[in-house]
């Protein structure tokens, strides 16, 4: 018996899917494929799936992470971007987290949530 996983998907919702599409174009995502439904969305070997679901209860719950080798160089291509100004969003600041990472926040067009993050060295606990 081959119990063996490949990878797991989140199924991140969009109120408007070509809106958030753009969105994730602008940041450097790439799109393989698309339908007026759903989207497969990649970076490098990470990877989700953009549902045209427009409950905003969920979306304003809905959390994804995604970890970077540098998270200072990611926050500076967020930036450039332009998506801040172009989509609306909100872009946090690199802060120190004390679970051993540095992490910024930055909200999508319809309200999801993403903690862009880079493991650190654990401190010591006091």
């Amino acid at each position: 018996m081959n119990l063996r996983t490949v990878e797991a998907k989140a199924f991140v919702p969009a109120a408007d899917i070509r809106v958030s599409s753009d969105f994730y174009l602008a940041l450097g995502f790439e799109i393989p494929w698309a339908s007026d439904e759903l989207a497969y969305v990649r970076h490098g070997d990470s990877s989700f799936l953009l549902q045209a679901f427009d409950e905003p209860g969920f979306i304003r719950s809905f959390q994804m992470h995604l970890l970077v080798e540098n998270v200072n160089d990611w926050h500076a291509r967020v930036l450039a971007s332009g998506v801040a100004q172009r989509f609306g969003v909100k872009v946090g600041e690199v802060v120190e987290q004390p679970w051993a990472m540095r992490d910024f926040t930055l909200f999508d067009p319809c309200g999801v949530l993403w903690r862009i993050a880079q493991n650190t060295p654990a401190r010591p606990h006091a």
